[in-house]
């Protein structure tokens, strides 16, 4: 208890000898702390599901990742910090078209990537289809469509899986192979193929050494006939651009 603190007097007592009564100083109360479980979660490894899906058959498919259940989370899916994702039945969205369209406005600032799974278990479902696709673009979801539980959850598990992966996984690589990049040039010659290119470059070396080569020295080469040799040489000794014409 603090030392000082406001006193109120006791009545009937003798005026010389006041007792006072120590008022107690209001204690701040402890603030709740912010819930940062489902955070740190999320970061994980296992895809967190919303407890709405807890009955869907495709969470019976994911076998390759772990997957919890959230009550708290708002898409259906959380396959990555920034990674929502909306799953849809175009059997339940015929007798619910206004439930998807909803769900979509209350996400469409919440992820960077927001995707809509459509489960196809209807048939003549063009125009629905046509019609989700635009809604998507209005809140810039990606809308995948798959056909069976099985394929909803390989969606799911790649996405997860390739959460923290670099995107360098998906770009083209470039061929650092010599004789790859020596092939993809040289076969551009008519009549000339990769046989005669690893040829070639078994006798000359390299391409400067190809280029340096003399006629003779290719007629020697096997599957080199004069034909051959004559165009190999015209596409390696002529200008790469025309001369323009002098007036």
């Amino acid at each position: 208890m603090d030392s000082v603190s406001d006193t109120t007097p006791v009545s009937g007592t003798n005026p010389k000898k006041v007792s006072y009564i120590l008022q107690p100083q209001p204690q701040p109360q402890p603030q709740p702390q912010p819930q940062r479980l489902l955070a740190r979660r999320s970061y994980g490894s296992a895809i967190l599901v919303n407890s709405n899906q807890s009955n869907n058959p495709l969470l019976k498919h994911i076998r390759n990742v772990a997957w919890e259940l959230d009550s708290a989370l708002k898409p259906d899916y959380l396959v990555g910090r920034t990674t929502g994702v909306l799953f849809l039945s175009l059997r339940y969205h015929r007798l619910h078209p206004d439930y998807i369209y909803e769900r979509m406005t209350l996400l469409a600032h919440a992820y960077v990537l927001r995707v809509l799974l459509i489960r196809v278990d209807c048939e003549n479902c063009h125009d629905i289809l046509r019609k989700l696709n635009t809604s998507a673009i209005t809140h810039a979801f990606t809308m995948i469509l798959v056909w069976s539980d099985e394929e909803a959850a390989r969606h799911l598990e790649t996405y997860k899986y390739f959460e923290n992966k670099s995107s360098d996984l998906i770009r083209e690589r470039g061929v650092e192979d010599y004789y790859i990049n020596m092939a993809n040039s040289l076969t551009h010659v008519r009549s000339v193929n990769k046989t005669d290119v690893l040829t070639l470059l078994s006798n000359f070396g390299s391409f400067h050494g190809i280029v340096k080569a003399t006629p003779h020295a290719m007629s020697l080469c096997p599957g080199f006939g004069q034909q051959k040799i004559a165009r190999l040489q015209k596409a390696l000794q002529q200008p790469f651009m025309n001369k323009r014409p002098t007036s």
